[in-house]
């Protein structure tokens, strides 16, 4: 593979403006189908579905039983009323409450406003303390949406603050802001880091342009299969952060070994052509090992978790081919101009870099000696800093949506907490579905059961079909929806649905499907944690003949796991960052955040893995002690491996101040997880505990050996190549550059 990529990247760099030329056409491409795509319409709205569970096929069967059960047609809101007074049924509150409900009557838009005093129908607390009135619109257009919505929170600032109105609900569908200063203060940021590792404006330049054009390549191709079919923001918020952040990284890697050989003494050809064999075999292993975990969302069985995984797959993609072709094309443009002005002066007068030679002493070199005298102080400190981490995990509450909105300090979410206080899970409720040839007879006594259960509050009479052989049973419960309350009631029900002769019991209804979704999405995480340990153990041992370090490797890739659960639970759920963090705390974690955080950490921890240990690898295959080949494997592939981790962490954390909930936790998520695997499993326990093992980290039954292929990750074939072949430079003019 690795003599296949040289040659690639010697093409590339010898006909460098047709490749330029071929990745303009793709993006240009690209932007057409997107607007032919747009100028058709939009695909229509994005549907999160979820497989069928219990509740979800039963209310499939109520609405068959009871065709006159959904709802109007329209949207609500809700005017929720709670008076400095406390007492909504005093005379001069009931004269102002009036007053706003006639006011809400003739906002645009509104066809109907309910009267919380109608005697027929009240919506009055049982302590008289709260008074909601639903505000009923008819079918509205995303343009009326925004407009009336607009015009109902006016309403409230007009309205007398003693009433303390809350406005329930929300006409305008949630998406992602626009982007803000926190990803561009990021992306400047992983200028400054690259302008420090390379030494060179003009190579940092073309490293992050290089990446942006990435995502953009990468996001129009999304976008422009969006315009075929719905896509959520979500989804392209995504591919967005891993894009940019891989794309970085990826070229990153080229770029190091581009400079190293140049200042070897090899010409700009030879440069790019070693640098695509080593490097760039490097970057396909680790971009095909992102893409598999992200493609592998698809055993999750989720759509729209293998929506988001396989459009980020489609980022990483782009980011690989661009580094396999495009960069050497730029490579052979500019030549020795990526140096420094100093490095090149060095060159110029002779001075090259030894290979092989003993590295300077330094942070980096002393550092790795530290871990490799001290190894056990330095596993354990590394290992208990990483559980301390990772310990808010085990308190982790997730949802797959949360009630009353994502910002805890909304009115939205205000007026949800005070209906729930007031008359409990009303806003949702249980249904429960009766059927059997007894539900007539046995209704009234399936009424009084659910009554006498723990956590129901009320329960509404039984409502026969019209063939007599199932029943709809409304459950008010006590608590929320995502309360666990709520949750052990729903089994509760579930374990007694037999209970009664001749009477089968389901339990449905937007809660309970709810509900049975986050129990889902938290067994597929546990099977895909599962499946990508396997896969991290296999893809270790084809890689580095090794039994011991890929058990080590993937035992490190779950404690950084666990440390990106720890911190988002501890900021999000618990909000502690909440002067830091723009984007809404205090609510549970969303039901796909820890599945996504697996598939893209995993991807994210053998990029690492294999940058810094095959150098280990490397030297110690040469005839090196252990611990020699780990200080001195440690101080040449440490320092990329440092600057594309601090890349990693400015960018996601730049996505991190989003106000968007979901993609401000994700991105802190990936933060903590990057940061915990580079920098102290990757750079603290993997040399501690190979200077711990010694020779026998290098261990492999004999057999197993024998029966794998190799991978070239370091380019081996290519020094064998160039001994089998005479050397040949490239066209003078090439030869001739920088």
């Amino acid at each position: 593979m690795s003599v296949f990529l040289s040659k690639i990247g010697r093409f590339a760099a010898r006909f460098r403006w047709p490749v330029v030329g071929v990745w303009a056409l793709i993006f240009a491409a690209l932007v057409g189908v997107l607007a032919v795509g747009t100028a058709n319409g939009s695909p229509g709205a994005v549907t999160d579905s979820m497989p069928d569970t219990n509740a979800s096929q039963a209310l499939e069967r109520m609405d068959d039983a009871f065709p006159n059960s959904a709802a109007a047609a329209g949207a609500d809101l809700q005017l929720v009323f709670v008076p400095d007074s406390g007492d909504v049924t005093a005379s001069g509150t009931v004269s102002a409450i009036s007053a706003v409900l006639a006011d809400a009557a003739n906002l645009p838009g509104v066809e109907s406003v309910s009267d919380p005093y109608n005697a027929q129908q009240p919506y009055l607390s049982p302590k008289l303390d709260v008074a909601v009135s639903t505000i009923h619109y008819g079918e509205l257009s995303e343009e009326q949406q925004e407009k009336y919505y607009s015009a109902a929170l006016e309403l409230l600032k007009s309205a007398p603050a003693d009433l303390g109105i809350e406005l329930g609900g929300n006409l305008v569908p949630l998406g992602a802001p626009a982007p803000g200063i926190g990803e561009a203060v990021g992306v400047i940021m992983a200028l400054v880091v690259l302008g420090l590792t390379f030494g060179s404006l003009l190579a940092a330049g073309v490293n992050l342009l290089l990446a942006v054009f990435g995502v953009g390549v990468g996001l129009v191709g999304v976008l422009a299969y969006g315009a075929l079919t719905p896509i959520g923001d979500n989804t392209i918020i995504l591919a967005a952060m891993i894009g940019l952040a891989v794309g970085i990284d990826y070229a990153l890697f080229v770029i190091s070994r581009f400079r190293l050989e140049l200042r070897k003494g090899s010409s700009v050809p030879d440069a790019v052509t070693r640098a695509a064999g080593t490097a760039g075999t490097a970057v396909l292993f680790a971009g095909l090992t992102v893409i598999v975990a992200l493609v592998g969302l698809v055993v999750v069985n989720i759509p729209v978790i293998t929506e988001m995984g396989i459009a980020a797959a489609f980022a990483v993609l782009v980011d690989v081919l661009i580094a396999l072709t495009l960069l050497p094309a730029v490579l052979g443009l500019l030549g020795r101009r990526m140096l420094s002005t100093r490095q090149r002066v060095a060159l110029d007068r002779g001075e090259f870099l030894e290979e092989g030679g003993r590295q300077r002493r330094g942070l980096i070199r002393g550092w790795s000696s530290l871990t490799v005298k001290r190894p056990i102080i330095s596993a354990v400190a590394g290992i208990a800093v990483l559980v301390v981490i990772a310990l808010p995990m085990f308190q982790m509450k997730t949802a797959l949506s949360v009630p009353g909105g994502a910002d805890p300090d909304s009115t939205e979410r205000a007026a949800y907490t005070e209906i729930l206080d007031a008359f409990g899970g009303v806003q949702s409720p249980l249904i429960v579905l009766a059927e059997g040839d007894e539900v007539a007879a046995r209704a009234a006594a399936v009424v009084n059961g659910l009554s006498e259960m723990t956590g129901v509050q009320q329960v509404v009479p039984a409502e026969l079909s019209s063939t007599g052989e199932m029943a709809r049973i409304i459950v008010i419960p006590e608590a929320g929806p995502i309360d666990q309350q709520t949750k052990d009631l729903v089994h509760a029900i579930r374990d007694d649905a037999d209970s009664y002769d001749g009477v089968h019991l389901e339990v449905t209804g937007e809660t309970a499907i709810g509900i049975d979704q986050d129990a889902q999405l938290n067994a597929a995480l546990i099977e895909y944690l599962i499946i990508i340990a396997v896969i991290s153990v296999l893809l270790m041992v084809l890689l580095f003949r090794s039994i011991l370090i890929p058990l080590i490797a993937t035992a490190g890739y779950l404690l950084s796991v666990g440390a990106a659960f720890g911190a988002s639970v501890a900021v999000f759920q618990w909000g502690w960052l909440d002067a830091l963090i723009p984007a809404p705390q205090g609510d549970p974690m969303l039901s796909l955040l820890p599945i996504i955080l697996v598939g893209v950490l995993f991807g994210l921890a053998m990029d690492y893995q294999v940058f810094l240990v095959s150098r280990i690898q490397e030297l110690h295959k040469k005839g090196m002690d252990p611990k020699a080949a780990i200080r001195e494997g440690f101080a040449r592939s440490a320092p990329v491996v440092i600057a594309a981790a601090s890349i990693m962490v400015v960018v996601f954390g730049g996505f991190a101040t989003s106000e968007f909930s979901v993609g401000a936790s994700i991105a802190f998520g990936l933060m903590v997880g990057v940061a915990a695997d580079a920098f102290i499993v990757r750079l603290v326990l993997m040399p501690a505990l190979l200077s711990l093992l010694g020779r026998a980290a290098w261990w492999m039954p004999a057999w197993l050996d024998r029966a794998m292929p190799s991978v070239d990750v370091e380019g081996h074939a290519l020094d064998v190549a160039e001994d089998d072949a005479p050397r040949q430079v490239g066209s003078g003019e090439l030869s001739k550059v920088g």
